[in-house]
């Protein structure tokens, strides 16, 4: 059987040879195989329309139906140049391909590209496939270049994968952290303002509140220590640690003050150094854990925000360590078992590690101690991982974990990050038990990543259904007539006395609305208060997924509601 990245692309070639039939006007450029689909761009000048792609999909039936044999030859690169001679962009990648590579012609059907290979043999393989969307996209991604239309689609095996991929699609526009954002008031993004610069509202800075609650409990059994450092420093900083010269491009440009350059910071790391570096240190004050929910800045273009998950500033739940090379091995593990804390208590329990390494002209004499260290951290865990040679950091070698959303996504969180480099820069020192002067190791980690994203990736696991621990508002009191309003309020105030987040719904709209309303809103709790349940000092209780209704008193209520908190449920 073709593996899927062969059938996709295949996909793509055979929608190049679609738009070639029905559109001869579309130049096409490139259409390689993505994950879970294709693309593929092409140059014209009137935009596809959706009556357009109904029409490709039924031509690429056909060309799938006529079972074309997928054939390929190796040309010269005057002969490639030559068939595409009305093509500038094919002509272009013909020019650009290497000396002693080969260059090959693919064809099915009348239709025949410029291409590397790697397809199924023939059409008729591709058991289902739909085009999906259109979009813009550079020639190269270069935005000084044309504007092109790349068509999206996907293509599986059977019918079967492709209904049950595209239901997973549904799936995940219901759960979209925006949409979300949006209805239940969590967050937003003010154009006003600028990209990527998100506006936390008070529901979602509850959240972020208690998220960071529970990480600050968790920094402090194990000895943490916080710190706060500035948005705006010297770039000098950032020349000495490495940052100008390796990160300069997520960087926003310099700030001219008093003659001096200034950056907003990219990473909280070089601030954390100089709080170490502002006093001699002894091997006794090791290891020396710091902690800062660091807000910090990296320029993003525009085409790639999305969300919560990609922007331009974000908050990160930052540490660095500073340490005796012989405590390495137990702070790291450390670290790891507060990551898988940090998951498990949001739901994450479907998770895998990468070990990244550096790439091999920037290893040094200490890569294999700190690799060794990760690895053993993973075993001790019982943890397994996949190697990502070359992944690291520019100062060392890391652990990423990615964990699997509720609908099967993968996402990456945490990170490990063991560094021998930058207190090398930096020259940081501690003195030792031999009177000497000898160098720390560093590590960073950041177990959330962000707050925006972890946020983001929160309200599309959950769907925006956060367990009762961590809901903005975990009960709202319906009174069914303003009879039972002062009733209502007693019984708030009994829950928020309790430690609860509970609100009134006073409005003069029926009670079927407010109910529907509220479960829209994916409150845990909607307590109705009527005549009865005034006369009898009761709650009627509607949990949230739970079709039976109780009636129970103020005080039964909140030991419920107080177990389903205490047990992160």
């Amino acid at each position: 059987m073709t593996e899927l990245p062969e059938l996709r692309h295949t996909a793509a070639h055979v929608l190049a040879y679609a738009v070639q039939d029905l559109f001869p006007d579309a130049k096409p450029t490139i259409g390689p195989a993505i994950e879970n689909g294709f693309y593929y761009d092409f140059d014209r000048a009137v935009p596809f329309t959706p009556e357009d792609m109904e029409k490709l999909e039924a031509r690429m039936r056909e060309i799938v139906a006529a079972d074309y044999e997928m054939t390929g030859r190796e040309v010269t690169r005057a002969e490639a140049i030559e068939s595409f001679r009305d093509n500038p962009y094919k002509v272009e990648m013909a020019r650009e391909i290497p000396q002693g590579q080969p260059i090959t012609l693919y064809s099915i059907g009348e239709f025949t590209d410029l291409c590397r290979g790697g397809h199924a043999h023939r059409t008729g393989e591709i058991g289902a496939f739909k085009l999906q969307s259109v979009a813009g996209a550079y020639w190269r991604g270069d935005e000084k270049k044309p504007m092109l239309q790349r068509i999206y689609g996907t293509a599986w095996h059977t019918q079967a994968e492709l209904d049950a991929y595209l239901q997973q699609l549904e799936e995940a526009l219901r759960r979209d952290h925006r949409k979300l954002g949006a209805e239940l008031d969590l967050f937003s993004i003010e154009e006003a303002a600028g990209g990527g610069l998100v506006f936390w509202h008070p529901k979602g800075a509850i959240v972020r509140g208690i998220i960071e609650d529970f990480i600050r409990e968790g920094l402090r059994e194990r000895g943490y220590l916080p710190v706060i450092t500035p948005h705006v420093v010297s770039e000098r900083l950032f020349e000495t640690s490495g940052h100008l010269e390796n990160f300069a491009q997520n960087m926003f440009g310099p700030l001219e003050v008093e003659e001096q350059r200034y950056r907003l910071k990219p990473m909280n790391c070089p601030g954390h150094i100089l709080i170490y570096k502002s006093r001699l240190r002894s091997y006794r004050d090791l290891p020396l854990r710091y902690s800062e929910f660091g807000t910090v800045y990296r320029f993003e273009r525009s085409g790639v925000l999305h969300g919560l998950t990609r922007v331009r500033g974000f908050t990160t739940d930052d540490g660095h360590l500073f340490l005796r090379p012989d405590q390495l091995q137990r702070e790291f593990e450390q670290a790891l078992d507060e990551a898988l804390r940090l998951l498990r208590a949001f739901k994450f329990d479907d998770f895998f590690c990468y070990l990244s390494t550096r790439e091999p002209l920037l290893r040094g004499a200490t890569d294999d101690a700190a690799e060794a260290a990760i690895r053993a951290a993973l075993e001790s865990s019982k943890l397994s991982y996949t190697l990502d040679e070359g992944g690291g950091a520019f100062y060392g070698p890391k652990l990423d974990i990615n964990v699997r959303d509720a609908i099967g996504r993968v996402w990456q969180l945490g990170t490990v990050q063991v560094d021998f480099t930058l207190p090398e820069r930096f020259d940081l020192t501690y003195r030792g038990n031999d009177g000497h002067e000898h160098r720390p190791v560093m590590i960073h980690r950041a177990l959330a990543g962000s707050m925006e994203r972890f946020f983001g990736i929160l309200i599309e696991h959950f769907a925006g259904a956060f367990p009762a621990w961590l809901a903005p508002v975990q009960a709202v009191v319906v009174p069914i007539s303003e009879h039972q309003a002062a009733y209502a309020h007693e019984a708030a105030a009994q829950l928020r006395g309790a430690g609860f987040r509970v609100e009134v719904d006073e409005s003069n709209e029926k009670l079927g609305y407010k109910i529907r309303h509220w479960k829209t809103q994916k409150v845990p709790y909607i307590l109705v208060a009527g005549k009865q349940e005034v006369a009898d000092s009761t709650l009627n209780v509607n949990a949230r997924g739970v079709e039976e209704k109780r009636t129970l008193t103020v005080a039964s209520f909140i030991e419920e509601l107080r177990s389903a908190v205490l047990s992160l449920s």
